[in-house]
């Protein structure tokens, strides 16, 4: 735990992951700000904030996970009351961002609802937005202030690390994951391979072909999301059906929606290891789900903005 006194440094969180908020503040060593979210009998959302803010650097910490389009007002409405309570500067804590997925247009007429959702954080009076592990990383681009974007990737390498596998070889569910995935490996200091997949439609995908030697190997599967935990499951039967000693699973922000918990409990993979990024409820976190917590990162990514230094620096 870092000692902050500071009273101009605040935390306020909406009820998106309360415990996560509450993880970081203890992390800095200040309490979570006063404050909550109260709903009118028609479903409108009113957020009180029971403190002074005025001059005060406010981290608003929200992901905008599940109920998504709730948690994003709550997010907007927040940043509105602090802006009107004159807060010094206001800064997003956005560890998963929800609507990341549409961040192109894909067929006609399409939106591009990543791009929206960002025009409405900085409409609202953000100052800055601090995310983790955004599903394209230009999303960064379609905001006009700052961004800074943190990887999940060295957390979940520190777990495998410590754990002394052997014979390992990380494998990306897909093309567009290769990059996370060569990151994962370099830092573990083993070989990458590819899963070959096209998808026809959302949470639908076919696998084409392995790219890259898995035989004899524990593979560690690696994505930014597990949703429905389709993906994922398959691409785990696929490699061991191709001569894969074991499977792990690993990503930064767990939706598992819908169908994913049943999936995966009935999966060959051995565990599934995820971060906190989303308050994933307790019904649903089964004996082969590992949870590590982003809250030490945000923690101290949250004091070098606040005290305008390198965030970088954090993973040099």
């Amino acid at each position: 735990m870092i000692a902050y006194p500071d009273r101009r440094l605040k935390i306020v969180s909406g009820n998106a992951n309360k415990q996560l908020a509450t993880e970081i503040a203890e992390h800095l060593g200040i309490p979570l700000a006063l404050g909550h979210v109260v709903r009118f009998s028609d479903g409108e959302v009113h957020v009180r904030i029971d403190e002074s803010v005025r001059g005060a650097d406010v981290f608003v910490v929200q992901p905008t996970s599940a109920p998504v389009n709730e948690h994003l007002m709550e997010l907007l409405i927040t940043i509105d009351a602090l802006r009107r309570a004159s807060a010094r500067r206001i800064t997003a804590v956005v560890p998963y961002y929800g609507y990341a997925r549409q961040d192109r247009k894909t067929r006609a007429r399409d939106p591009i609802t990543a791009k929206l959702v960002a025009n409405l954080i900085t409409t609202a009076g953000v100052d800055r937005v601090l995310a983790m592990d955004l599903h394209a990383g230009q999303i960064q681009g379609f905001f006009d202030i700052p961004v800074d974007h943190l990887p999940g990737v060295p957390i979940l390498a520190e777990y495998f690390r410590a754990k002394g596998l052997e014979d390992l070889v990380v494998v990306s569910p897909d093309l567009g994951g290769v990059t996370r995935a060569r990151d994962l490996a370099t830092r573990l200091g083993v070989d990458i391979a590819i899963i070959d997949k096209r998808r026809p439609e959302p949470n639908v995908a076919e696998i084409m072909n392995i790219i890259g030697r898995i035989a004899g190997k524990r593979v560690i599967m690696i994505d930014d999301i597990i949703d429905t935990a389709g993906t994922i499951t398959q691409g785990a039967e696929v490699l061991l059906d191709k001569g894969a000693v074991e499977v792990f699973a690993c990503c930064t922000h767990a939706v598992l929606s819908g169908p994913a918990i049943k999936r995966l409990e009935a999966s060959r993979i051995s565990e599934v290891v995820i971060t906190n990024t989303i308050a994933v409820p307790q019904e649903k976190l089964i004996t082969k789900i590992k949870t590590l917590s982003v809250a030490p990162l945000l923690g101290d990514a949250i004091l070098r903005i606040y005290e305008d230094l390198s965030v970088s620096k954090l993973f040099d």
